[in-house]
């Protein structure tokens, strides 16, 4: 079997080393922070209403920004589509970071959170994906 194929198997989770559990507890965190942001974004705007105005951001944004936050945690969370996920995680908090950035808020709270879940997400699969270990060698 060739090495590239190799890298496209999925290992058993019944060996799991204490470096995958812990990617998963990481990656576990990354979806309830993102489910738990999504669910606000849709069911209880008014908990971030001042948050959105100053960030200049609608109010009605949250029925468009809740689910595309719900189907980030989603894709993150399920191995098959998980690098997918985290992409579009990154690409979600990148957005939010810039949105700080833009009205003066550097080193805020929210910015760090989002650069810290943003570690979180692709560290969180680095230890428990193999095939990114083997795309991202960072000890060879």
């Amino acid at each position: 079997m060739s090495e590239t194929m190799k890298l496209h198997r999925v290992p058993e989770a019944t060996n799991l080393h204490p470096a995958a559990w812990a990617g998963r507890i990481m990656s576990m965190f990354v979806v309830v922070v993102l489910v738990a942001d999504g669910a606000i974004q849709l069911f209880a705007p008014a908990q971030i209403a001042s948050m959105l105005q100053e960030t200049g951001f609608a109010m009605d944004l949250t029925r468009i920004v809740g689910p595309i936050i719900l189907v980030c945690a989603i894709l993150y969370a399920i191995p098959a589509t998980a690098v997918l996920g985290a992409i579009l995680v990154t690409g979600f908090l990148g957005g939010a970071i810039c949105a700080h950035v833009r009205i003066g808020e550097l080193g805020t709270p929210p910015e760090i959170i989002s650069v810290l879940l943003g570690a979180l997400t692709w560290g969180g699969l680095y230890l428990r994906d193999p095939r990114i270990r083997a795309i991202l060698p960072l000890i060879h």
